[in-house]
């Protein structure tokens, strides 16, 4: 596949809220040092959600500890979707897709915002935080992988990485998290080959 991913706005925006509830709310690794989810502390859980969505350009204003809390348990789940992508398991991801819609109660909805064309949105059944942000990431994930775009969702191929990520490259070929990991696996190559006998 080549040429420029093409996710519409609220795709990619909703997308990138996956990539980021995954990466700051799931334990596992970051960048070859063990990452440690926030407990069950609730300043700590509100906290990454927040830092999530500002990091999308959606900061809250609040953000309620049972929204955080759910979204904990909605990033746990969209991990295995990230998994089963990766591994080009698209049944496994599809099955825990279309459970994550029907939790959700994710519904497509026309809106338009000031100075801009209508577009296609998810919506949860009310406006609560959580169940806007769970629909949109359920029926986001929904649209890349019922589409050609499923092998865009990616895990991170640096050893002691497992951040995920989704590649919007031209050629498709990202298999890294972040230009560090890249650069970790690119040094690491390199010393071995300088130490490597002739």
């Amino acid at each position: 596949m080549t040429g420029q991913v093409s996710f519409d706005s609220h795709a990619r925006s909703v997308l990138a809220a996956s990539v980021e509830y995954v990466n700051r709310l799931t334990p596992g690794y970051s960048g070859g040092v063990a990452y440690a989810a926030p407990a069950d502390d609730p300043a700590a859980i509100t906290e990454a959600v927040a830092q999530a969505l500002t990091a999308i350009g959606h900061p809250p204003k609040s953000v309620p500890v049972d929204d955080a809390r759910r979204l904990k348990q909605l990033a746990g789940r969209m991990r295995l979707i990230f998994e089963a992508a990766a591994a080009d398991d698209l049944d496994t991801a599809a099955t825990e897709i279309n459970a994550l819609l029907v939790d959700t109660n994710a519904r497509p909805q026309l809106d338009r915002g000031r100075d801009r064309p209508w577009s296609l949105h998810f919506h949860g059944p009310d406006e609560q935080l959580a169940n806007g942000w769970a629909a949109g990431c359920a029926a986001g994930l929904a649209l890349a992988v019922g589409s050609d775009l499923a092998g865009r969702l990616g895990v991170c191929a640096a050893p002691q990485c497992d951040r995920v990520f989704v590649d919007v490259s031209k050629n498709g070929q990202r298999r890294f998290c972040s230009p560090q990991c890249q650069s970790r696996v690119k040094a690491a190559a390199h010393r071995a080959r300088r130490s490597a006998p002739e």
